[in-house]
């Protein structure tokens, strides 16, 4: 297999325990670990012609934002992405279009476990190579699973055989007679609803395969159950967090977006041209921010390194009276050269703190136009920028709260938004 190593590069949104999930762990992982992600489905639930999968979020699939969920762990040696026939040469190409590095693309089955068995087949390389000692098998459409449970399902894995994760029942189950009248309700507390990931020893799941029968790979539905069934490997079940949810429906779609613009909205860092004026700002906006759930980093000097530009920042340029605009391009060309925009836009905000009384409309709209042709060729490169214009009297010894609010609000906005459509514009705040 031509799969290479990834240097562990950055970029998927971690789900934080604000959403029900855990922390992020230290890998402790000393085995070889790969994973399997059926993405097969038509999307015939969510009532659209493009499977969920491939369906996109900022700018990028659905299925780059699972795939990144894995690659981004350095304990996770080789991706397998099972997809129909027709979808390899797509899916290929969003593997090459987001730099996805430990991937290789398969052909599915006609049914779920046709195709799982294909992509565990694919982990086999044969003499040359040994195969993993754990697999985990995933579903395409669950971009939220986190690294310190994915840590818990291999670990139990290579310990008990098999593990997987498992939630509690929502609705009480019932059972119904042929004619449709209630038959006999199940006690919910006994019962656990199954959901992925999943983890196996290789050898038990491989077997398992090998003695499906072909009810088995036509109708089954649970990995453990065959690994139960077949090889009498009793898999040890972890309680996930709730953010393993799948997105089965149209409306799991939105939920989906929200999630991952909040997760890209946390952290932001102020740099400034270095005036009393601004740094009070930043300071001020840093207050304000934290009571929004954004993390704000206030620098004292506009960003440079290649190491700053790698964190998983977004920019907010403050100005008092002079233009900044070439410092904002600067910012814009490093963030280019960078690459920091390949897996989600990024964004720059650009404040012009004015201190001047009585400015004309055409002082207010100066550098409007560079802005938005500055806008226009950075968005080309998946880079949103915008522009806030701050009116402040030269008599105000210092920032009102309510102004502060109302600045912090907007940049908020406008970073959790990632509305392209307002790229380039000068607001006021």
């Amino acid at each position: 297999m031509n799969l290479s190593s990834d240097p562990d590069r950055s970029g998927q949104p971690e789900c934080s325990s604000r959403h029900g999930g855990r922390h992020k762990a230290t890998s402790g992982v000393h085995f070889t670990v790969s994973v399997v992600l059926p993405a097969g489905g038509t999307g015939e639930r969510t009532g659209l012609v493009t499977p969920k999968q491939f369906y996109m979020f900022l700018n990028r699939p659905l299925i780059s934002y699972t795939i990144q969920a894995f690659e981004r762990l350095s304990w996770i040696q080789h991706i397998v992405v099972v997809v129909a026939e027709e979808s390899i040469a797509l899916t290929r190409d969003i593997v090459q279009r987001f730099q996805h590095t430990k991937v290789r693309v398969v052909s599915g089955g006609a049914t779920r476990h046709r195709s799982i068995f294909n992509g565990v087949q694919a982990l086999d390389p044969g003499e040359s190579a040994a195969t993993p000692d754990v697999v985990i098998i995933h579903d395409a459409v669950r971009p939220f699973v986190e690294e310190d449970f994915l840590l818990e399902i291999a670990m139990a894995a290579k310990e008990n055989g098999a593990s997987g994760a498992i939630r509690p029942l929502v609705s009480t189950v019932i059972a119904t007679t042929s004619e449709g009248y209630l038959d006999h309700s199940l006690e919910r507390g006994k019962y656990r609803a199954s959901e992925m990931p999943q983890g196996f020893l290789y050898g038990v799941i491989h077997q398992a395969y090998q003695k499906c029968s072909e009810f088995d790979f036509d109708f089954g539905t649970e990995c453990l159950h065959l690994a139960l069934q077949h090889t009498g490997t009793r898999a040890k079940l972890i309680e996930g967090p709730p953010t393993l949810w799948k997105v089965t429906y149209k409306r799991d779609l939105a939920a989906a977006e929200s999630i991952i613009k909040e997760t890209l909205c946390r952290s932001a860092c102020v740099t400034s041209d270095g005036s009393k004026r601004a740094r009070e700002l930043g300071r001020c906006l840093q207050k304000v921010m934290a009571s929004l759930d954004m993390e704000l980093d206030v620098l004292p000097e506009p960003i440079g390194d290649a190491s700053r530009l790698s964190k998983e920042w977004n920019f907010i340029k403050l100005f008092v009276n002079g233009s900044g605009l070439s410092e904002v391009e600067e910012t814009v060309k490093a963030l280019e050269a960078a690459n920091r925009a390949l897996l989600h836009p990024v964004v720059v905000v650009w404040v012009r703190l004015d201190t001047s009384d009585g400015m004309s409309v055409s002082e207010t709209g100066a550098g409007h136009l560079p802005l938005m042709e500055l806008a226009s060729a950075a968005k080309l490169q998946n880079i949103l920028l915008y522009g806030i214009h701050f009116l402040l009297s030269e008599e105000d010894a210092g920032f009102s709260e309510g102004s502060v609010k109302r600045l912090a609000e907007l940049t908020y906005t406008l970073i959790h938004d990632r509305n392209a459509l307002l790229a380039g514009q000068m607001l006021c705040a």
